[in-house]
């Protein structure tokens, strides 16, 4: 038997120690937890996606009473950019969250399991890792790749 230990490297950061990028994905991901419909969670989700042509595409959660019909924020922009700019490739997302209160989450959230899947598809599009920025309001936590998310993932069938 042989152990193996699988480490994520996350650089934890201010808001004003990120990029100028970062910082507007960040902005962006935050506003869009105000366009947010969750009357069942009252968990107010954000997602901002910068794309290679310059665009940036938000999306934010959508609830509905049939829970599974619900959609993540994360999926609801990576839908909409690859639907809208199919050969546009993702080159950072950034996650922003409110709680029920509606105060900004003080440490960042991670997407959740079918997000991080659905996110990966789009890093294996783009040939490159898309970096992710998760926000909070006393800190964001800056990963390299989608694929550090879910580290033992799959990606195609052979």
């Amino acid at each position: 038997m042989k152990r193996i230990d699988i480490a994520v490297p996350v650089t934890a950061l201010r808001d004003d120690e990120l990029t100028e990028t970062d910082r507007v994905l960040v902005m962006k991901a935050r506003e869009a937890t105000y366009r947010a419909y969750s009357p069942y969670s009252k968990f107010h989700v954000g997602a901002a996606i910068l794309l290679d042509n310059g665009e940036i595409v938000t999306g934010s959660n959508q609830e509905n009473a049939a829970t599974p019909s619900s959609l993540c924020a994360e999926r609801t922009a990576a839908y909409y950019a690859h639907s809208t700019y199919p050969d546009a490739k993702f080159k950072t997302i950034a996650i922003a969250a409110r709680d029920t209160t509606g105060s900004e989450l003080a440490d960042p959230i991670s997407p959740c399991g079918a997000c991080r899947q659905a996110l990966l598809e789009f890093e294996t599009l783009a040939g490159h890792n898309v970096r992710v920025v998760l926000a909070g309001s006393r800190q964001c936590y800056v990963l390299d790749s989608v694929h550090s998310l879910l580290p033992l993932s799959f990606t195609h069938f052979e």
